[in-house]
């Protein structure tokens, strides 16, 4: 029976950083930060293009100063953007 390396940052410690604390945070957030680079996926997809929104609420959620604020405002872009083209299509199919 062969044993199972994990997956995900904890890997890390048993290829990449060798010899480093796993329990240190500031070696845990760079491990973190190395299985964020090096993830790959299909872009394609559903889940692609969901897991393409999770990575950017996430990293908008750990951004401070002006780049929160132009999170915000591609967020609130995008959301005006819905509610326009939601009002065109309800006030064209009822007649107004």
């Amino acid at each position: 029976m062969t044993s199972r390396m994990p997956e995900g940052p904890d890997a890390r410690f048993h290829d990449d950083l060798i010899g480093l604390d796993p329990d240190d945070p500031e070696a845990r957030a760079f491990a973190e930060h190395l299985h964020r680079m090096e993830r790959t996926g299909p872009r394609f997809t559903v889940e692609g293009a969901l897991d393409g929104i999770a990575e950017f609420a996430e990293s908008s959620n750990r951004v401070r100063g002006h780049y929160r604020a132009m999170a915000v405002l591609v967020v609130s872009l995008i959301l005006l953007g819905v509610a326009v083209s939601v009002w065109d299509t309800i006030s064209g199919f009822l007649g107004w």
